[in-house]
């Protein structure tokens, strides 16, 4: 186990600071080292997409309940499981699991930061979801702005890999690198622009 990974195993009180607390309904996954917090109705395949991202070497923080804590000095946010449900997780049809012992305690982590939300929802609710992507929206918690996408959920949807696309894609943005918003340059520069207006269906 590496320094960084035991120091982030170590118990979320000694590493929160002072600031306000909530409990959401929801699961908390490290994705390529960057903690993301996974929203969406009950029902709609949070623990499934957790789980398929743990398979992958991906880390669950928690599953079901998350409890986050908002540093004030710091301007970051921190989530935990509470700790009877720690490392656990529940999967429709199986019941409750534990990933330490299917995955092994690498693929699990006592907090981490939340740099990322992901919102999944009904594709079939009617509502419009972003087709381009020149920015991405953020959402306040616990006073904490962080960036979030919102993903459509259906039959064929392949969420741990939309999610790690989306994570993949922040950390190129945050290294400068936007691709939607090249091709609108680019495409501004030949007198066009980018459309993002159609049916989502």
């Amino acid at each position: 186990m590496s320094d960084e990974a035991s120091s982030s195993r170590s118990g979320h009180a000694a590493g929160a600071g002072e600031g306000p607390t909530e409990q959401i309904h929801g699961s908390l996954v490290e994705v390529g080292g960057l903690g993301v917090l996974i929203l969406g109705p009950s029902g709609v395949g949070k623990s499934e997409c957790v789980i398929e991202l743990v398979r992958r070497g991906q880390r669950l923080v928690a599953d079901d309940v998350v409890r986050l804590r908002a540093d004030s000095g710091t301007g970051r946010l921190k989530g935990w499981a509470p700790g009877h449900i720690r490392h656990f997780i529940e999967v429709r049809g199986l019941g409750l699991m534990s990933v330490s012992d299917l995955f092994g305690a690498e693929a699990t982590l006592d907090e981490c930061e939340v740099g990322f939300v992901v919102r999944l929802e009904d594709w079939g609710t009617g509502l419009q979801f972003d087709r381009i992507g020149l920015e991405r929206q953020r959402e306040t918690l616990l006073g904490i702005e962080i960036p979030t996408v919102r993903l459509p959920v259906h039959a064929a949807s392949n969420l741990a890999t939309l999610v790690e696309l989306a994570i993949r894609d922040w950390q190129l943005r945050l290294q400068g690198v936007n691709a939607p918003k090249r091709l609108d340059e680019r495409l501004r520069a030949r007198g066009g622009i980018l459309d993002g207006e159609g049916e989502d269906a």
